[in-house]
């Protein structure tokens, strides 16, 4: 049976949850905050933080922003056991239709290399490996975010 999830604006009473979520999808890492990297994007273009409900539990979330320049979409998750429903491209239909409608020409993201699993998933909805490297300079450390 399929249940169609209802997509909405995160609300701040769905941190506890959309971490867990996190946690759930392998997608925290000890340099990532989760905390922080929510009260971040609560201060800039909340409404692109999406998440997706299935009878009041939280399946799935997605963060996207618009620079200017470029669209950018970062913590997609879905629920393991809800994945494979189509919740995916649910909340990728929904961050891209935000997207361009701010403007965006074009939507980035980033996978680890070795996430072989989610490389597939964003080929199968046309997204294609741009051949570029990613450099990243830290301005602020977070504390040590430790998985319980």
């Amino acid at each position: 049976m399929s249940l169609e999830p209802v997509i909405r604006q995160f609300d701040v009473r769905d941190s506890e949850a959309v971490i867990e979520l996190w946690k759930e999808c392998g997608l925290i890492v000890p340099w990532n905050h989760p905390q922080r990297d929510i009260e971040r994007k609560l201060k800039e273009q909340p409404e692109g933080f999406l998440v997706a409900e299935v009878e009041g539990r939280i399946v799935a979330s997605v963060m996207a922003g618009y620079d200017g320049h470029r669209g950018w979409v970062n913590y997609l998750a879905v629920d393991p056991g809800w994945q494979r429903r189509g919740y995916g491209r649910m909340m990728m239909d929904a961050v891209e239709a935000y997207l361009f409608d701010r403007g965006a020409p074009k939507v980035q993201l980033q996978i680890r290399e070795s996430n072989a699993e989610v490389i597939a998933f964003y080929e199968a909805i046309g997204y294609k490996n741009d051949h570029v490297v990613s450099f990243g300079k830290r301005l602020e450390e977070d504390p040590k975010w430790k998985q319980l």
